[in-house]
């Protein structure tokens, strides 16, 4: 995952996966997904970014929680 923001757009990119480009889906007016060609989800991009929240304050720490994987169990 790759998380980015280009300040001369207001341009906030989360890359989530590698995979080949099929289309666009904007779910909300500058919200849009990236969709592979096996409609997994790539990406999410989100427009004017600094007036959806403080880019400042909100990119400067970026918390991960990743839960364990539960071993499944003995059939």
């Amino acid at each position: 995952m790759n998380i980015s923001y280009d300040n001369s757009v207001d341009a906030l990119y989360i890359k989530l996966k590698e995979g080949e480009f099929k289309e666009n889906k904007e779910v909300r007016e500058g919200v849009i997904l990236d969709i592979g060609m096996h409609d997994e989800l790539l990406g999410i991009e989100i427009l004017e970014a600094s007036t959806r929240f403080d880019v400042k304050k909100d990119l400067a720490e970026v918390t991960f929680q990743v839960p364990l994987m539960r071993e499944k169990a003995a059939a």
